[in-house]
C-alpha cells in the first residue's frame, strides 16, 4: 500500500467512517437474525478493513523511520553551520596566497614616463614569497618562534615583498625615468649584485629600511631565521652585506 498524505486523510477518514457504519447496521440487523450469506459479507468487510488498518500501521512506522533520519539529518546540517561559523568568526588575517607579480612604488620615486614608451618585458616580473601557512608555522621549534604570532610573522612576509617589488620596479627603469634619489638607490642595487645573485630576487637591510616601516633589530633578525626555516628565504654573505634572497 502506498503511503498516503496528509491532503488524503480527510478522504480515508470519511471512508472509514461509511465502512464502519455500514458494519453497525450488520451487527445491529444481525441480532434480528440475518441469512447465512449476509453474516459471511460482514466478516469479509471486517477482514478487509483489518488489512487496510495493518497496512496503515506499517505506513506510520515507515513514516517515524523517515522521521527520525530527517532529524539526524537536522542535526549534522546544524554541527556544520556551526563550524562554518566558527571558521568564519575566526578567519586568520594572514591566508597564503598568490598576489600580483608586479607591485608599483611611489610615484615620487619614478618620473612621468609616456606610456608608449614602457615596454612590458620579463624585466617587470617581481617574485613575491609565498605567506606562512599555519602548518608551517605550527612546525617552527617553539625555541626560535618565541612570542611571535603567525600574523606578525607574515607581517614580515608582507614587508619583505614590499621592498622586493620597490627595488626592482626602480631597477626596471631606465636612468632618465628616476629622480634623483631613485638613481641614487638603482646603483646602489647593481653595486650589491653578486655573483651568487645573478638572476636572484634579494634584499639587504637597508632596503627593508629605504621601503618598509618594519623595524630592522634583534626581534626582526629571529623573524628572518624563522623564515630560512620555512625555506623562504636564503642568506647570501660577502663584500660586507648579508643579503636576503627569496627561494
Amino acid at each position: 500500500m502506498k503511503c498516503v498524505t496528509m491532503g488524503d486523510l480527510e478522504e480515508i477518514s470519511q471512508h472509514f467512517q461509511n465502512k464502519l457504519s455500514s458494519l453497525q447496521r450488520m451487527l445491529d440487523l444481525s441480532a434480528a437474525g440475518l441469512p447465512q450469506q449476509k453474516i459471511k459479507k460482514l466478516g469479509q468487510e471486517v477482514l478487509g478493513l483489518e488489512r487496510i488498518l495493518e497496512e496503515f500501521e506499517k505506513c506510520v512506522d515507515q513514516q517515524k523511520e523517515q522521521l527520525k533520519q530527517l532529524k539526524e539529518l537536522e542535526t549534522l546540517f546544524q554541527n556544520d553551520l556551526e563550524s562554518v561559523q566558527h571558521m568564519k568568526d575566526n578567519f586568520p588575517a594572514h591566508i597564503p596566497k598568490k598576489k600580483s607579480p608586479v607591485k608599483e612604488i611611489k610615484p615620487a620615486d619614478v618620473q612621468p614616463v609616456q606610456a608608449e614608451h614602457v615596454k612590458k618585458t620579463s624585466r617587470n616580473f617581481v617574485k613575491e614569497m609565498d605567506y606562512i601557512t599555519t602548518q608551517e608555522y605550527a612546525s617552527i621549534p617553539q625555541y626560535m618562534k618565541g612570542r611571535v604570532s603567525y600574523e606578525q610573522l607574515n607581517a614580515v612576509v608582507e614587508g619583505i615583498n614590499a621592498a622586493v617589488a620597490a627595488k626592482y620596479k626602480i631597477l626596471s627603469q631606465p636612468l632618465k625615468a628616476l629622480n634623483n634619489h631613485s638613481r641614487k638607490l638603482q646603483q646602489r642595487f647593481k653595486d650589491q649584485e653578486a655573483k651568487d645573485t645573478k638572476g636572484q630576487f634579494f634584499v639587504v637591510e637597508d632596503d627593508i629600511r629605504e621601503f618598509t616601516q618594519l623595524k630592522v633589530d634583534k626581534r626582526f633578525q629571529g623573524m628572518l631565521n624563522m623564515l630560512r626555516h620555512c625555506q623562504r628565504l636564503r642568506e647570501i654573505r660577502g663584500g660586507g652585506l648579508v643579503r636576503y634572497m627569496l627561494m
